[in-house]
Formats: structure tokens, sequence, C-alpha cells
């Protein structure tokens, strides 16, 4: 059906340019919302009406009239509607359905990809500062980051991600001071326990390797402990590297694995922070008021002219972000996202200001940003808010621990990103249709099930490309066909829309098409042609599932513990 659609948009488009030869549209089928509405829906009608001055129905009429001369319409196409103001509804015959299950099987792991577009991306997620395990926060930016990044390389980009991180500042002194702290005997409660110190166990537990002079290693850094309670910058640099491996471990564990990790203090050590300063004062975009140096960032669209440097000659917060932005565009990466939590929204306005007033020809609207909101954790009913390891919050090896890496991948990319979202311990936890990520995995071990009682009746999985796939006819095949062609624009739609949560909506309804045929059909039938042409069916869908699941870091298993996937096809 893919190369169907294909065609029947050339004839769209040729159509459309007989009829206004003039026009601009760019004109493209869409997915009806009701399934009794047609197969596809095209919307050019009420598009052209007010150029050609008519009806938008009598320009629906006339747009049949000149798609019904289309070779490709006539191939494809059982019936074209009119319905509502403008809209023509377009049923296809069963063969363009019929065509997706050779064309998935032929594919494999690589339908629904685009070939290599030469294009650079970077996405930036997680970058959690080294002060602490990761939490639940940092869990959805790693499921959402990391799922952008499958979905771009999907459209043919060149994927690359960084881990951005802040190695010095007040709070990597906080953590110095914490630890020293319990090198020296002392914990939370006790007198000369900092108010600003860390609580969680886990200082402890750096506390006593480096008192046992240990020696830790993470994807960035190595560093081996003095033992000397005194030596404070020993401290800092053994703690930051202790939960940097512990961010690995974490990160490990949950599937996602980084190209680059970049330092906050290498802007500085580096020059790059001043230099960035020199050419937004070059570029005459400041000023200087009350010992402040200014970016007159309202020239930009921002609400207010922001402060890049204080009177007491330290940098605010978001000067070494546009270094860095700038760092990421000089090294070719013209596109890039950021992965963060909603409380960055308002660093967006002033970063991309600085980044316009520097004037080296950065593109407006540089970087993305997909803003997270926090995750709220239910168990047995009430709120999880803290956890005896981190002292004061969630980790996100907790919640793997309680429920698993793929119930975790999957929950936290099942909404949009900046909707409120409550991960439910139970309901990840259940083994029936009420748990998202078990409906799906049980549709890829159900299709499992059935292909291997085929396999064991004669009918070999690597012979089912030949099937006839012409005897698919049922309402049931017929649905779940179209839905596996939804996958390749499902997939173009998701990227260009910043959107990984629709995999996981495609997944549900792909899962919900095949339960639904399940019930419907059987599929080790006497009539050993159909027979094959529905195995066909179901190791395409099965196919589909694995690499949809794969772009969400989730596994397709091909068992599972409800005995239901042993049922008899």
């Amino acid at each position: 059906m893919i190369q169907a659609k294909a065609q029947l948009q050339v004839a769209l488009a040729t159509a459309v340019k007989q009829l206004a030869p003039d026009s601009t549209l760019v004109p493209q089928f869409e997915q009806p919302k009701q399934a009794a509405h047609g197969d596809l829906a095209i919307t050019a009608a009420m598009q052209l009406a007010k150029p050609l001055r008519s009806n938008p129905r009598a320009v629906a009429q006339q747009l049949i009239d000149a798609l019904q001369a289309q070779p490709a319409i006539q191939q494809w196409v059982d019936a074209l509607e009119i319905a509502g103001p403008g809209f023509i509804n377009l049923r296809l015959k069963p063969a363009a359905k019929q065509a997706v299950v050779r064309e998935v099987l032929d594919s494999g792991p690589c339908f629904g990809r685009q070939s290599a577009n030469g294009q650079k991306l970077m996405v930036e997620f997680v970058s959690a500062n080294p002060t602490g395990p990761l939490h639940v926060g940092h869990a959805r930016q790693g499921a959402l980051g990391d799922s952008l990044c499958h979905l771009f390389q999907t459209q043919g980009y060149e994927v690359l991600r960084e881990f951005y991180y802040n190695d010095a500042g007040v709070q990597i002194a906080t953590l110095a001071t914490s630890t020293q702290c319990r090198i020296k005997g002392l914990k939370p409660g006790d007198d000369g326990w900092p108010e600003s110190a860390y609580n969680g166990d886990y200082i402890a537990d750096i506390a006593a390797d480096f008192l046992a002079k240990k020696t830790v290693k993470a994807d960035d850094r190595e560093f081996t402990a003095s033992g000397d309670p005194d030596d404070l910058d020993g401290i800092r640099q053994f703690a930051v590297a202790y939960l940097r491996h512990e961010q690995d471990l974490d990160l490990q564990a949950f599937g996602v694995q980084f190209d680059s990790y970049y330092l906050e203090s290498s802007l500085y050590t580096s020059g790059r922070v001043e230099d960035t300063v020199a050419k937004l004062v070059a570029s005459g975009k400041t000023y200087e008021q009350d010992g402040a140096l200014w970016l007159k960032s309202t020239d930009y669209g921002d609400d207010k002219d922001r402060v890049m440097r204080k009177s007491d000659g330290t940098f605010t917060y978001f000067l070494p972000d546009v270094a860095y932005h700038i760092a990421k565009f000089e090294r070719g990466y013209t596109t890039c996202i950021n992965c963060q939590g909603t409380d960055h929204h308002g660093t967006i306005a002033r970063v991309r200001a600085g980044l316009q007033a520097v004037g080296l020809g950065i593109p407006q609207g540089f970087p993305s940003y997909v803003l997270n909101t926090m995750v709220r954790v239910v168990r047995d009913g009430a709120e999880v808010k803290i956890s005896k390891r981190a002292g004061s919050y969630v980790t996100l090896r907790d919640l793997i621990e309680w429920t698993s890496r793929d119930a975790v991948r999957f929950f936290l990319i099942s909404r949009k990103a900046d909707t409120e979202f409550t991960f439910d311990i139970d309901l990840a936890l259940k083994q029936n249709d009420e748990n998202p990520v078990f409906y799906v995995q049980y549709a890829h071990a159900r299709i499992c099930s059935v292909l291997n009682q085929g396999a064991a009746q004669g009918i070999a999985t690597a012979d089912l490309a030949s099937a006839d796939l012409s005897l698919l006819t049922a309402p049931s095949e017929l649905a779940l066909m179209l839905k596996l062609a939804e996958y390749p624009g499902m997939l173009s739609g998701a990227a260009a829309s910043l959107a990984p949560h629709d995999v996981a909506f495609y997944l549900r309804d792909l899962a919900s098409a095949f339960h639904s045929y399940y019930a419907a059909e059987r599929f080790l039938v006497e009539d050993a042609a159909l027979a094959r042409a529905r195995l066909a069916l179901l190791a395409a869908t099965r196919q589909v599932l694995r690499n949809a699941l794969g772009l969400l870091g989730v596994s397709a298993p091909e068992s599972m513990s409800r005995e239901a996937v042993t049922e008899s096809a």
C-alpha cells in the first residue's frame, strides 16, 4: 500500500494542478477519524473553493472528475464520495491494502525508514548535574530524548546524543561540603550539619569510598580518592566522578547511551564564555546599567532585557547556555533539540535572543525544545515522594526495580511531554489489558505463538512472502492492513512534530487491531492457501510491532506468562 499511496499522491497533485493551475497548494491525504468514512480523506476542495470562487462541494465534484481519469485512481480506488462541506472520502480496493503485507515482509526492520538525507541532528537530554541519583524527571527526559533520536534516525538523520552537565558551581560546592561533613563523622540532624547539604544515603556511600581511597570511573572521567578529610578539591572531584558513574549505571539500566559528554566548566576554561560576551558587545546588542552588562533581548521578542554579567563580575546562568549553543552550531549541528524540564521555559527566549544577536547566521528558533513536566509516582493508591537512597525524591532506578525497564520506558513516553503524568506502579505490574505495555507486548507474543504453531504444521515463516494475499478480505484483516500502512507516515509526522508519544499511541492502536483480528478469525484453517495468507499478515504485524517497540527502547518478547498466549490458533 505504500507504493499505492505514493501513486495516489501523485494523482491527487496532478488533479489539483488541472483544476487550479496557479495554486501553490500541496494536497495531502488525511486519515478519517471514523473508519465508516473511508480509508483516506481529501480536504483540498475546501482549500481551493475561495481562490476558485466556487462552492466547496462543487469543487469537490470537479476534483473527483479529474481524479477518476488518473490511472492510479482506477487501479487502487473503489469509490470517491463527497461528504459534509466538501470532504472527499476515498475507499481503497482490497489489493491496495493487501500490498502492505509484502512491503513489510520485504523491508523487515527497515520498513518505514527513509534513506540517509545527509543532515546532522544533535539531541541533548537528561543533562543532570552530578549531585545525586537520576530522578523520575530525568527518566522522562531519557525516554523522550532517546525515542526522538530513534525517530529521526528513521527519517535519515545522522543523530548525536549529548549529555551536558555542570561540573562546577554552587551545587557542586554543596556536594563537596556535604561529603566532607560525612567524612568527618557528621550526619543529617547533627549540630554543624549544613542546612543546604544533601541528605541522601548516597552521600555516606561516597564518603566511605573516599576514605577507602577507591578509584571511580565514569564514561567521561576517572578519579582516585586521597582519603584526606581536608582535601576539599579532591573530595569534589571524587564525588563528581562517583555520581557520574552512578548516573552511568542508571542510564545503562534504562538502555540509554550517549555519544558525547559536554562540561559546563569547559566553556570557561576554553574562553568560550568570554568570547561570547565579546561577540555580543561587538554586535551592539548590549548596554551597561547599574554596573551590570545587559543583553537587548527585547529586540528578539523577549519580554524584557536580560542581565548577562552581574555587577559583581559573575555571569548569569543563561550566558553559558548561549556559549554552549554557539559551540553546537560551530560543530556543524544546525538542527538541535533540547529535552528539558518545564522549569527551563523562561530561558528559551533569552537563549535564542543571544544566539541571534551574535550574528553568526544561526537560524531563528534554534535550538528546538521539548519540555516535560515532572512525574507523580503512585503506589497502593498513595503518592510516593521520597527514596531512602536519594533522600528527597523517587529515582529512576527505584522505578525500574519496582516495575521493569520496559514499563518505565513505555509509560514515560505514552503521554505528550508537557502534560502531567502519574506513574502508577500497580498498573505497571498488571498482566492484563489494562496495562498498555503488556497489551502491546502480548500482541507480539501471541503472534509468535501462532507462527510457531504454523511452523509445527509445516508452514515455514520464510515461505510466507509468496502467500496469495488476495485471500485477505475479512473486515478485521482489511482494518489491520490499513493500520500497518499508516506506520511510515506516523513516523514522519511524529518526527516533524517532536512527538514520540505518537509511536506509543500507534502501538496501542495496532495491538488493538490485531487482538480484534485474533478474536474474529482463525488462522490455521484447513484451506492451506488462506492459512498461509493469514500467517503472512501476522508476520507483517509482528515485524511492525517489533520495529515500533524498538524505537521506544522496549523489548518485543516472544513468549509471556499469560496462558492465552498458547491458545489454539
